[in-house]
C-alpha cells in the first residue's frame, strides 16, 4: 500500500513538473515570437511610406541621408535618394512621376525652370544656403584685380543673375537701373575694370580656376570638388532667398509624406548637423 502510494505521488509530481515545463516553454515561445515580430526589420519596412527624392549636389544628399538614418523611421518614412548628374533631370523626373520631390534648387532657379519646362513647381520650407563666393588662385583680395581680368560665372539664367548681383554688391560692376528679374551680362551698365566674362556650367567654373583670374561659384561646388580654397568674399544670410528647399509639383504639396519630410528637413537636429558638418560653408536658414 505504501509502495503504491509512493508510486502515485512520484508520478503526480513528475507530471506536474512536465506540465509546468510545457507551459513555461509555451509562454517563452509565445513571448519570443511577439518580440521577433515587433523587432523584425521586414515588418517595419512594410509599414513605412516610401518617398523618392531627387538630388544633384552632395550637400543635399548628405542632409537627406542624415534625416533618413536618424529621423525618418519615427515618422514612418523610407527615404529613397535618387541622384542625378545635371540640374535638369530632377525636375523632369518630377514631371514624369519618377520621384515625389527634389531637394537641390533655390526659388529663383525653380521659377525659371517652371517657365522653361511648363511645370507648376512649388517650394516648401527653404532649408540651407550654399553661399556664392568670388574665388581666385592668383589674388588675395579684390583690390588686386587688374584691368581686363577674366572671370568665370554661371551661364544658366538664375545663377548667372546671382553671380552678377554679387559682383555688383562688391562694386566690380554696376547693373542697369531697369534690369529685369534675371540680369544677364548684357545688363551690365558699368564695368570699371573691363572684366572679361566667361559663362560656364557650374562644375566647369571650378575646373576653370587655373585659366581665369576670378571665378564665381557656390560653396556647394567647392565642397563637391574637394577644393581647399577660401573665397575672397561670399554671400551672407541676407541672400537667403537663394536657399535650397524641398520642391514638388503643386498638386502634390499637401501629400502627407511630403509634408512629413518637409517638417523633418527643418528640424533643429538637422540645423545642428549642418552647423557641425560644414562649419559655416553651408548656412541653415530655418
Amino acid at each position: 500500500m505504501k509502495r503504491r502510494f509512493l508510486l502515485i505521488a512520484v508520478s503526480s509530481f513528475t507530471a506536474s513538473i512536465v506540465f509546468s515545463g510545457c507551459n513555461n516553454n509555451q509562454n517563452q515561445t509565445s513571448g519570443n515570437s511577439t518580440t521577433n515580430i515587433t523587432a523584425s526589420p521586414v515588418q517595419n519596412n512594410q509599414q513605412k511610406e516610401v518617398i523618392k527624392v531627387g538630388v544633384w549636389a552632395v550637400i543635399s544628399e548628405d542632409i537627406l541621408r542624415y534625416v533618413k538614418d536618424n529621423l525618418a523611421a519615427n515618422e514612418g518614412l523610407d527615404i529613397q535618394i535618387v541622384k542625378f548628374n545635371d540640374w535638369i533631370q530632377p525636375n523632369t523626373a518630377l514631371r514624369d512621376g519618377e520621384i515625389d520631390a527634389n531637394y537641390f534648387q533655390h526659388s529663383p532657379f525653380m521659377k525659371n525652370a517652371s517657365k522653361q519646362l511648363n511645370l507648376n513647381l512649388v517650394m516648401l520650407n527653404p532649408g540651407f544656403l550654399t553661399p556664392l563666393g568670388i574665388y581666385s588662385k592668383r589674388f588675395k583680395s579684390l583690390s588686386e584685380v587688374p584691368q581686363k581680368a577674366t572671370i568665370a560665372i554661371y551661364q544658366d539664367r538664375s545663377n548667372g543673375d546671382r553671380s552678377l548681383r554679387l559682383l555688383a554688391d562688391q562694386g566690380l560692376i554696376k547693373l542697369k537701373d531697369n534690369v529685369g528679374e534675371l540680369a544677364t551680362v548684357q545688363d551690365v551698365a558699368a564695368n570699371p575694370k573691363n572684366l572679361q566674362f566667361r559663362e560656364l556650367d557650374g562644375p566647369a567654373i571650378v575646373r576653370s580656376l587655373d585659366d581665369v583670374d576670378l571665378a564665381v561659384f557656390s560653396a556647394g561646388l567647392r565642397l563637391q570638388a574637394g577644393l581647399q580654397l577660401q573665397p575672397l568674399v561670399q554671400e551672407t544670410l541676407a541672400q537667403k532667398h537663394y536657399a535650397v528647399g524641398l520642391v514638388t509639383l503643386q498638386a502634390k504639396e499637401n501629400d502627407p509624406k511630403i509634408q512629413k519630410l518637409n517638417r523633418l528637413l527643418v528640424d533643429s537636429r538637422v540645423k545642428d548637423f549642418i552647423n557641425q558638418k560644414y562649419q559655416g560653408a553651408v548656412l541653415a536658414v530655418f
